[in-house]
């Protein structure tokens, strides 16, 4: 399953640099309905991102009814990106059958 979206990069609690780039709803949807073909557990679903051309594997996490991608600290120094810039995020996710 591949989706695109553009979003604004949030922080979440926790010692700095959590960023995350939240999913907006209907594609968190979207995601939710395949959710038990792809987590491996606690919620989590593997996904290579894309943001700003350099691609990265990471997790999405259920927050608050949405996903939000984790960004990690290499892609924000690499695009000089940070909380309250807006994003192109592409995502893939493996889908089992």
């Amino acid at each position: 399953m591949d989706l695109s979206f553009d979003t604004t990069l949030i922080s979440w609690r926790g010692p700095a640099p959590f960023v995350f780039a939240p999913v907006p709803e209907d594609e968190s949807d979207a995601i939710a309905d395949v959710a038990s073909l792809v987590t491996y557990g606690w919620g989590a679903i593997p996904v290579v991102a894309t943001i700003e051309g350099i691609e990265f594997t990471t997790s999405l996490f259920p927050r608050e009814g949405v996903y939000l991608v984790p960004v990690k600290v290499a892609v924000q120094r690499a695009t000089d990106l940070g909380v309250g810039d807006d994003v192109h995020v592409d995502l893939h996710l493996e889908v089992r059958d």
